[in-house]
């Protein structure tokens, strides 16, 4: 598996990969809101992090992670992909190499929450709406 940074070329799988993982790990999030994201994922977010993903030995983009200001915005591991490993090397890579201490997760992605636990992130405060205002609550974590 190597780590590499993203080019712009990559976006469209980058998009197809969120997409699928969102679906499998958060049940709740509404469609309206998910078809509202996507577009800014793709033509804002993308952009304003510093992006890596994972490709296995074929090249193939198995997951991603976006970095900003010490904070990981994103990571995303295709869900035929999860389970193995994959996000624990990005994260590892975005604490290691880009210098992240900080990570804002859902309240109701349970599974994200005990991911980022399990790796040594301590919940540190709570908001009652997300980034766009809309009524999923984050737990801010740091190491």
């Amino acid at each position: 598996m190597n780590i590499e940074i993203v080019e712009k070329a990559d976006h469209l799988k980058l998009i197809e990969i969120w997409e699928a993982s969102v679906r499998a790990t958060h049940e709740f999030l509404a469609e309206d809101d998910l078809q509202e994201l996507k577009p800014l994922i793709l033509e804002q977010y993308f952009d304003a992090v510093d992006l890596r993903c994972a490709k296995n030995g074929n090249g193939e983009i198995l997951g991603f992670c976006g970095v900003h200001d010490g904070n990981i915005e994103m990571l995303f591991i295709s869900p035929d992909a999860r389970g193995k490993g994959i996000g624990s090397l990005l994260a590892a890579h975005a604490l290691k190499e880009q210098g992240a201490t900080k990570v804002d997760v859902n309240e109701q992605n349970e599974q994200a929450l005990g991911f980022y636990q399990h790796i040594g992130f301590k919940v540190t405060g709570r908001s009652p709406v997300d980034g766009q205002g809309k009524a999923y609550p984050l737990l801010h974590m740091a190491l």
